[in-house]
C-alpha cells in the first residue's frame, strides 16, 4: 500500500540526528554482502555462514531451533527477554538492476529486502554486544521461508519464545511509498491473515447442442464466483477491511461442448480469525447449495496461510510512551498484505513495524533496491531504542 504521506505527515521521530544512527558503515556492509548472496527458501547457506560469521565474535551462545535458521542469545541475567526477528530468504526473481552488490545466484534476488531486515539485526546484536547493563536478555532470530512455507510457524512451535522468557518482540519490513528512515506502526490489526481458495466444480460434458443432457461446470462457476464474492459485503463486520477475490478460472476443453470440469483460484484476506472461520462455513454452504441446485460435486479448498499481524496495543502503547518525540508514526489503516511475523505474536506481545524507503519500485519487481545509505542506519538507531526500553 502507497499511503499519503501529505495526510498522514511524519513521525515524530522523523527529523533523529545523523549521531543518533548508529553503525552506518557496518549495517550497509551487512546488507550489501547478503544481497549479493540471495538463497531461498530454506536451503540457505551462503547466508547462514554469513550471520553465524558475524554472531559468533559477539559472546553471545548461538544456536539453530530449526533448519536454515540461526538465534544469537545474549544473557544478560534478567527475568525477561526481548527479541528481534529477521528473515533471511529471498525471492526467485532475475535481479535487472546493475549496482556494484548485485546478485551474484542468477534467478534469485533479495527483492523484498530481507537483506536490509537481516543486516539491522546483525548490527543490533554487534552494538548488544557492548551493552552489559541491559534491562532484559536479547533474543536475536533468524528465520528461513518467509516468502514460501512460514518459517516462523516451525521456530515458534519449538517453545523458543518460551523457554527463553520472551515477553515482547519486534520485527521491521521495508516499505515502499513511505518516508526514507521513517518508522511507522498502529495498534492492533497492521497485516491481514491470508488465505488462498480453490473452488472445484465437478459436472458432466455433453455437446452444445444437447446441453440439457450435461451439467455446465462453466456455468456453475461462475454461479459460485458471483455467490462467494458477495461475501465481501454480507461477511466482513462492519468497518473492518478484508477481501474475497478471484484471479484465475479455467474450465473447459472446446467451444462447443458443456464444460465437465471449473476450478477457481483466489484469495481470503481478513484481520481475525474470527471472520475467516465466517467465510469458510459461508463457502461451505455455499457448495452445498450449488451441488442441490445443479446436481454437480462442488467443492472449497483453504490454505493455512499465515495468521493476521495484530499489534499489542499495550506495547504500542508503552514504546510510544517510552520514546516520546521519538515515536514512530501511527498509520491510518491496516495493510492487505500478509507476513508470517503474525506467529511470534501468537506466543508473546508483539509489534511490526514499516520503515520507509521513499519512492522506490514495489516489493518483489525485479528493480527493486533502496538507499540502504539513509534507510538502514536509522532502523538500526529505532531498534537500539527498543532494546533499552525499561
Amino acid at each position: 500500500m502507497w499511503y499519503d504521506t501529505e495526510k498522514i505527515g511524519l513521525p515524530p521521530g522523523a527529523a533523529d540526528r545523523e549521531e543518533d544512527c548508529p553503525m552506518t558503515a557496518s549495517v550497509v556492509a551487512h546488507r550489501r554482502a547478503l544481497h549479493r548472496i540471495p538463497e531461498l527458501d530454506r536451503d540457505l547457506p551462503e547466508t547462514l555462514a554469513y550471520v553465524k560469521k558475524v554472531l559468533e565474535p559477539l559472546g553471545c551462545e548461538v544456536f539453530s531451533p530449526v533448519a536454515g535458521s540461526l538465534c544469537a542469545w545474549f544473557d544478560r541475567g534478567r527475568e525477561h527477554t526481548v527479541a528481534f526477528r529477521a528473515d533471511l530468504d529471498a525471492l526467485p526473481v532475475e535481479e535487472a538492476g546493475d549496482p556494484p552488490y548485485r546478485s551474484c545466484h542468477p534467478g534469485k534476488m533479495h527483492a523484498c529486502g530481507h537483506d536490509g531486515h537481516t543486516a539491522m539485526v546483525l548490527a543490533l546484536g554487534e552494538l548488544a554486544a557492548g551493552l552489559t547493563d541491559l534491562p532484559r536478555n536479547v533474543l536475536l532470530i533468524f528465520q528461513p521461508a518467509e516468502e514460501t512455507q512460514g518459517g516462523a510457524k516451525g521456530i515458534c512451535e519449538t517453545g523458543l519464545l518460551e523457554r527463553y522468557r520472551v515477553d515482547r518482540v519486534f520485527g521491521f519490513h521495508l516499505w515502499p511509498g513511505l518516508p526514507k528512515g521513517t518508522v511507522w506502526t498502529r495498534p492492533g490489526a497492521m497485516m491481514a491473515k491470508n488465505s488462498e481458495i480453490n473452488v472445484i466444480i465437478e459436472g458432466k460434458s455433453a455437446h452444445i447442442t444437447r446441453s440439457g443432457q450435461g451439467i455446465d461446470a462453466l456455468w456453475i462457476g461462475c454461479e459460485a464466483l458471483r455467490r462467494i464474492r458477495t461475501l465481501e459485503e454480507t461477511e466482513l463486520p462492519a468497518g473492518e477491511p478484508g477481501l474475497v477475490k478471484f484471479g484465475k478460472m479455467v474450465s473447459g476443453t472446446v467451444r462447443n461442448a458443456v464444460s465437465s470440469h471449473t476450478e477457481l483460484q483466489g484469495t481470503v484476506r481478513v484481520f481475525s480469525m474470527d471472520t475467516f472461520h465466517r467465510i469458510v462455513r459461508r463457502c461451505g454452504e455455499i457448495m452445498e447449495e450449488l451441488e442441490r441446485e445443479y446436481g454437480c460435486k462442488a467443492r472449497v479448498e483453504f490454505s493455512e496461510g499465515y495468521l493476521p499481524v495484530m499489534n499489542d496495543p499495550q506495547l504500542v502503547e508503552t514504546v510510544c510512551r517510552e520514546l516520546g518525540a521519538e515515536a514512530p508514526g501511527i498509520l491510518p489503516q491496516p495493510d492487505m498484505t500478509a507476513e508470517d511475523f503474525s506467529f511470534y505474536q501468537d506466543r508473546a506481545p508483539g509489534m511490526f513495524c514499516f520503515l520507509g524507503v521513499g519512492e522506490t519500485p514495489a516489493l518483489h519487481a525485479a528493480d527493486f533496491d533502496f538507499d540502504d545509505e539513509a534507510v538502514l542506519p536509522r532502523g538500526t538507531a529505532f531498534f537500539q531504542k527498543l532494546l533499552l526500553l525499561p
